[in-house]
């Protein structure tokens, strides 16, 4: 077995033993809870430029096959696991998951304590890290990681947008199943990093869906005979893609916007609102989050590390926000922190959630949240 090391930005070390690929890879070091998905995970392209540490002790038991992937390619900076098991067993299965970082160039480590690791970043904060099998003395580990960019002020979208407009049932190999009766909407969704999984339920609810890059421009859209905007997932820090806050800007009150997690906050901003960067993030599939239309939990998908801050906003009297686009209310609000899980705009057809209702991997407890987006494009026809 080759030795790895893993340094944190705070000095920190981890040594442990390598799998996958060879070299040094730096990034923000995460931690996801999830006990399954890890190849969704990892080809999550909102985990882009983050080194991800799975608590789960045995990570790769199933291997790995062609149709849970996410996107086209693995994402992660970096992967951390307690145990890489070797021998996978699943009829599924097309491969290792110990070949598949190999042929991506993706470092891992393994034969790490996750849980202590897992217990730094929540007091300390996620933060700068890097793996290496090349370096392993971790103070100069530690210079190479401090050399290396914050997450906060960096636009991440932009290595994981399409650089061309395409057709989702492209892609996916899934037309637009249209509800009883409905009819089939077409719909622009853009891609700050989107998951196969969001195109696969929009087209499940009838929508007939046309990824456009994250510059796409909004009069285009406006233009066009789109009867819905999808503002998707991504990573980064959402305050630094000003071209996406400016586009749904262009767009808000003249067509229907839903947006998730990256697209809820580039919503709320262009609200003319404010986010932040949470000490540690959300991100597993096992997030308690209050839904306040019907005072009900929902367990739901996270994957985060931002949030829109409701206070940014004024009130009105009757305690809804005043947003630059009329009234807007918190619709769902996480019970383990009390973040800002969802927002909804009560003057013009506009909705967002922090979370994945698509959930791969995760529950379907929301996935409601479908049928509204193409309740609200019927009701806007």
């Amino acid at each position: 077995m080759t030795e790895a090391l893993l340094v944190l930005e705070d000095g920190t070390a981890f040594r442990g033993r390598s799998f996958g690929a060879r070299g040094t890879a730096p990034g923000e070091a995460v931690f996801n809870t999830s006990l399954s998905g890890y190849q969704e995970v990892l080809t999550d392209p909102s985990y882009h430029g983050q080194i991800v540490t799975m608590t789960y002790p045995h990570i790769g038991n199933y291997g790995v096959n062609g149709e849970d992937v996410e996107s086209s390619r693995v994402r992660v900076a970096g992967f951390v696991v307690r145990e890489a098991v070797r021998e996978h067993s699943n009829w599924r299965a097309t491969g290792s998951l110990q070949d598949y970082l190999t042929d991506a160039g993706v470092v891992g480590i393994d034969d790490v304590d996750t849980r202590r690791l897992t217990r730094h970043i929540r007091s300390s904060g996620a933060m700068r890290a890097a793996i290496s099998t090349e370096i392993l003395n971790p103070e100069t580990l530690r210079a190479e990681v401090l050399r290396s960019p914050e997450m906060t002020g960096l636009n991440l979208v932009d290595p994981v947008t399409t650089e061309q407009p395409y057709r989702a049932a492209d892609v996916t190999g899934v037309g637009p199943t249209p509800r009883e009766g409905g009819k089939v909407f077409r719909v622009a969704a853009y891609d700050y990093g989107i998951k196969f999984n969001i195109l696969r339920l929009l087209a499940a609810y009838g929508c007939d869906v046309t990824v456009l890059p994250a510059a796409h421009p909004a009069e285009d859209i406006a233009r066009g005979s789109y009867d819905g905007v999808f503002l998707s997932n991504g990573p980064g820090d959402p305050a630094a893609v000003r071209v996406a806050i400016e586009n749904t800007k262009q767009l808000l009150g003249r067509i229907p916007v839903f947006g998730i997690c990256l697209g809820h906050q580039i919503l709320g901003l262009a609200l003319g609102g404010k986010t932040y960067k949470l000490k540690f993030g959300h991100r597993g599939i096992n997030q308690p989050v209050k839904r306040h239309a019907t005072e009900t939990v929902e367990i739901t998908s996270h994957n985060h590390g931002f949030a829109v801050d409701p206070a940014s906003f004024d009130r009105d009297g009757d305690a809804a926000l005043r947003t630059d686009f009329g009234r807007a209310e918190v619709s769902h609000t996480n019970l383990n922190d009390d973040t800002c899980e969802g927002l909804r705009c009560l003057d013009i057809p506009a909705f967002s959630v922090q979370y994945h209702p698509e959930a791969a991997p995760g529950p379907h407890d929301a996935r409601y949240l479908f049928d509204e987006f193409v309740d609200l494009m019927e009701a806007s026809a």
